[in-house]
């Protein structure tokens, strides 16, 4: 999958921190194991049949004729006695070192040294350090190490067990967030974005709306952001690369405005979605926050289901902070899903297993780069093989 690994180079500083601290986690105490992988089913099935049809056949005709011809047949044996020197026994010796230097050469045989150590209270309490330093939130971090040790406490691991039991965990959280952004037969379908400044919302409605008119559907823009003229040039750059028509106002114009006349635009040329782009606010200004719940309120004075989504864009690299931008925007907009972007610029990817963890909010996609192929569905095995740095499917 393309996408996968471009996700996975471009997490490295992500996979590549909790990969050497695994690393320095397990070495920390642990000893070097030999792991003898020689197949033990080989000699098996050899001596498998020998007991059972040697001595059904064997013990029926010997204790009869064995006497009789025994007796005559050792006194010509010693006249061929030049006879034993190229006897071929001393050559069945090396016949079973063949098969053995094949298994070696394959790699069945070879002995493999591993790291492991003892899953104990220190080992979880520096996993629980590791996790946490990655972004992924004291709860979360403790909640997942308790759950690795279940059934494996006292037990030896090694890094690599490690790894997989950590993107196996990872997986069961995020597996019930992973959905696509719904489609609604009601049309136009509003979809808000709302974000901080900086995370990223104008890209990502380029890009989204690009994706849709790809799939077929038609997709009006609507610049909300009515103060700040080049995220406005940014959103015409999309639409003219998509075919996507994008709205304006004046600058300086009301943005709640804005959204209503969007709304009937957008009705009027029968569209099927109505992205409506919102300026970037803090989460901390108050004056700002209300300036959103004004564009929803005028919104629903349109009709009185929008927006039908609301999509909070969340920059990866403001890591926890991310948290209380989705309590603050989820109280004021109702937000239904979230964009997590610039996972390519964060050493810290563990702040989307919190939000996972904590809101249960939709993922629809995540970003790693300014392309439009850099925005994808998110999947959370690729994403828990990346963030560990396991190779990909």
């Amino acid at each position: 999958m393309a996408f996968f690994s471009k996700l996975k180079d471009r997490l490295f500083k992500s996979s590549s921190r909790l990969e050497e601290g695994l690393d320095a986690i397990v070495e920390d105490g642990g000893e070097d194991v030999v792991e003898d992988t020689v197949p033990a089913q080989a000699p098996e099935p050899a001596q498998a049949p020998e007991p059972t049809q040697a001595p059904e056949p064997a013990q029926a005709p010997e204790p009869t004729p064995a006497p009789q011809p025994i007796a005559p047949k050792p006194a010509p044996a010693p006249a061929a006695a030049p006879e034993p020197e190229p006897v071929p026994a001393p050559e069945a010796a090396p016949a079973p070192a063949k098969p053995g230097l094949l298994d070696r050469l394959t790699g069945r045989v070879a002995p493999k040294t591993v790291t492991k150590r003892v899953l104990d209270d220190d080992m979880l309490e520096q996993l629980e350090e590791l996790l946490i330093a990655s972004d992924m939130g004291v709860d979360t971090a403790l909640r997942v190490t308790a759950n690795i040790a279940e059934g494996r406490f006292g037990k030896r691991v090694s890094t690599d067990e490690i790894k997989a039991i950590l993107a196996e965990e990872i997986t069961r959280i995020m597996e019930n967030v992973a959905k696509p952004l719904p489609i609604y037969p009601k049309t136009p379908q509003v979809v808000l974005v709302v974000g901080v400044n900086g995370s990223g919302k104008t890209t990502t409605i380029g890009k989204l709306a690009s994706q849709f008119k790809a799939a077929g559907k038609s997709v009006v823009i609507a610049a909300g952001d009515t103060f700040r003229a080049a995220a406005v040039e940014q959103l015409q750059v999309w639409g003219d690369r998509a075919g996507v028509p994008v709205l304006t106002a004046p600058e300086g114009s009301d943005p709640a405005s804005l959204a209503f006349d969007a709304m009937t635009k957008a009705q009027d040329m029968g569209a099927d979605l109505l992205m409506i782009d919102t300026a970037g606010r803090l989460q901390n200004r108050a004056d700002l926050m209300e300036e959103l719940a004004k564009i929803v309120r005028v919104i629903r004075k349109k009709d009185g289901t929008a927006p039908h989504n609301t999509l909070l864009v969340l920059d990866a690299t403001t890591g926890q902070n991310a948290l209380s931008q989705v309590e603050t925007f989820q109280k004021l907009a109702d937000v239904t899903g979230l964009v997590m972007t610039k996972l390519d610029g964060t050493a810290k990817g563990g702040v989307l297993v919190a939000l996972a963890d904590k809101f249960g909010l939709p993922i629809h996609a995540i970003g790693v780069g300014e392309k439009i192929e850099d925005l994808d569905a998110f999947d959370p095995e690729d994403f828990a093989n990346a963030l560990t740095g396991i190779s990909g499917r």
